[in-house]
C-alpha cells in the first residue's frame, strides 16, 4: 500500500471524529472549530486524491471549499458576537 493511500485513510478517519464534534458539540464554538477542521481535512483529501488519480479539477474543488469555509467562519463569528452581517 502506498504512503498516500495511508494518509488518505487517516484523513478520512479523522474527518469522522470531526463530524462527531460537529454533531455532538456542547457549544456553538466547538461546532465551529469542528467545521473548520473538517474543511481543512476535506481540502487535504482533495489534494491527495488529485495526486493519486491525476485529476486536477480536485484542486479547484479544494480551493472553492477553502473560500466557502473562510466566508462561513467569518459569518458564524459575527453571528456569535451578536453583530449584523453588514457591520
Amino acid at each position: 500500500m502506498d504512503f498516500l493511500h495511508i494518509l488518505l485513510y487517516i484523513q478520512i478517519g479523522l474527518s469522522v471524529f470531526c463530524l462527531y464534534r460537529i454533531i455532538r458539540g456542547p457549544s456553538i464554538a466547538d461546532r465551529m472549530v469542528g467545521i473548520d477542521i473538517f474543511g481543512i481535512l476535506v481540502v487535504g483529501i482533495c489534494a491527495i486524491l488529485a495526486v493519486v488519480t491525476g485529476r486536477t479539477f480536485l484542486i479547484d474543488i479544494g480551493i472553492a471549499w477553502v473560500i466557502l469555509s473562510f466566508i462561513g467562519t467569518l459569518t458564524l463569528a459575527k453571528y456569535i458576537s451578536g453583530k449584523k452581517l453588514n457591520e
